[in-house]
């Protein structure tokens, strides 16, 4: 099983809507009993991202691990949403 993070300021706000969307997609795309989700805020998870197969984000983060992270920004406002699936698609099937 994969493991995928979903990360906000707080862990309740914005990675909420994030992880519903996720969940939509995962299982649209017959992926949602073969991916674990964790939602938490970055403060707590920012040391444990190497736990994790595929880590979005919708705060910012440390530049020494923003190539671990994808932004999940356009998941929120619409723009650009298909590119993060992209991205979290090839991160899971690594």
């Amino acid at each position: 099983m994969k493991k995928l993070l979903i990360m906000c300021g707080s862990g309740i706000a914005t990675s909420t809507v994030v992880t519903k969307k996720v969940e939509a997609w995962l299982k649209e795309n017959g992926l949602g009993k073969e991916v674990k989700i964790t939602q938490s805020k970055v403060a707590s998870e920012v040391n444990h991202l190497d736990d994790y197969d595929a880590v979005l984000t919708t705060t910012a983060v440390s530049d020494k691990v923003k190539d671990k992270v994808i932004n999940g920004v356009p998941l929120l406002t619409g723009v650009g949403a298909d590119a993060v699936f992209e991205a979290l698609k090839a991160k899971l099937d690594q």
